[in-house]
């Protein structure tokens, strides 16, 4: 039996905005990721696991600062040190588009870190190639377009037809590693891309767009023990109570506001030859409040006079959490209003309201008051959308 550390998607520098830790000089949002990282790293030290799998996007982008990409160097390092074997997935975050560049986790491999296994095109990962531990790995990362249409032998595939080749090709290749499989070990499967049925942070159901989507019958194959996805930031299991494990890790942490109610994990999981039970961990992440009010429930009727600017600061202190509530969190603070009461909202009021929150995003929503002018024989529906358009001017 292996043990294995799972996580994913950590895109330390993606809040790379707000305010700054006045010892490290870094943004206290980064810091955020990176203590999520620690933690990671930590456990996988502190409860000696065999295997570390990181299946993809390190960074917000594929051209990291520099600063940033000490920082995650740092901590894959002491990985390294520590004689664990880690995989590194490329994910659609880590790779440029344009074909021959390098990725930005290239120089794992360009320095040959011990220890650490980049992946950069699918491959089988034998256990000799992982200090002999008793695995092997498939690992298929982000499918890049570029990189298929440049070695893609047929030049009578039409660009219609790209997505549907991809999915046939990629199949074609799993099934072939597969193939090269040692009945007797324990499988596991990677990959940095879409799955059938999975869905993103904010529950939106997954939809073909730019994604290349695997099915769910290719990632339950019942040559595999052990599923380590990446690329999703919600974290679930695509096979529940079945085996084997179909896990997105999820984000290390909360990347916006679509993500506000989602825990943060990464997954341990112990495997072996057709069993994997695995734990879902909790990292503590940056708490996200999201808040929205509708000051028009002041006015008692659409004919009544503007409100005193006191009257909407009373109303404010009787349905908004105080300051306390929001105590280092990262509030955003939606608000309805009519248009014309745009003066009396103090914007300074809103900060000194939330002054113990880490960051306060205010987004005002005015509505704009229009009667259309019809004649008592006239009706919406008979008018032409040119002709609504100038009633409304």
């Amino acid at each position: 039996m292996i043990k294995l550390l799972h996580f994913s998607d950590a895109h330390i520098d993606i809040a790379s905005q707000g305010k700054r830790d006045p010892k490290t000089g870094l943004p206290i949002r980064v810091l955020d990721f990176l203590n999520a990282l620690d933690t990671i790293v930590d456990a996988a030290i502190n409860e000696r696991v065999d295997l570390v799998i990181f299946s993809g996007d390190a960074y917000k982008d594929r051209t990291p600062v520099p600063t940033y990409q000490r920082e995650w160097g740092r901590r894959i390092m002491r990985l390294s040190e520590a004689n664990i074997p880690t995989i590194l997935l490329v994910g659609n975050h880590d790779i440029s588009p344009a074909l021959g560049r390098a990725t930005s986790l290239q120089e794992f491999s360009t320095l040959s870190i011990p220890n650490i296994h980049l992946v950069t095109k699918p491959e089988l990962i034998s256990s000799n190639q992982l200090n002999d531990l008793p695995v092997q790995i498939i690992a298929l990362p982000w499918i890049n377009r570029t990189g298929f249409l440049a070695n893609l032998e047929d030049d009578s595939v039409h660009l219609g037809d790209i997505d549907e080749n991809i999915e046939i090709i990629t199949t074609r290749i799993i099934d072939d590693l597969i193939h090269e499989l040692d009945p007797e070990l324990p499988t596991i499967f990677t990959a940095h891309a879409s799955v059938q049925g999975a869905v993103f942070g904010g529950e939106r159901s997954i939809m073909l767009g730019n994604d290349i989507v695997l099915s769910h019958g290719l990632v339950t194959r019942p040559e595999f023990d052990y599923v380590a996805l990446g690329h999703i930031h919600k974290a679930q299991n695509l096979n529940e109570d079945e085996h084997p494990p179909v896990v997105y890790s999820g984000s290390i942490e909360r990347v916006d506001f679509g993500e506000a109610g989602d825990n943060k994990f990464f997954v341990i999981a112990s495997i072996e030859k057709g069993n994997c039970d695995l734990s879902w961990r909790m990292l503590e992440g940056r708490p996200f409040i999201d808040l929205s009010t509708d000051l028009r429930k002041i006015r008692k009727s659409e004919n009544d006079t503007l409100p005193h600017p006191n009257e909407i600061k009373e109303y404010l202190i009787q349905t908004l959490l105080d300051s306390s509530e929001v105590e280092e969190a990262v509030v955003r603070l939606s608000l309805l209003y009519p248009k014309d009461w745009e003066v009396l909202l103090d914007d300074h009021w809103f900060q000194n309201r939330f002054e113990k929150a880490l960051e306060v995003h205010l987004i005002k929503k005015p509505i704009f008051s229009t009667r259309l002018r019809l004649g008592e024989d006239e009706q919406i529906s008979n008018f032409p959308p040119e002709k609504l358009l100038e009633l409304l001017a």
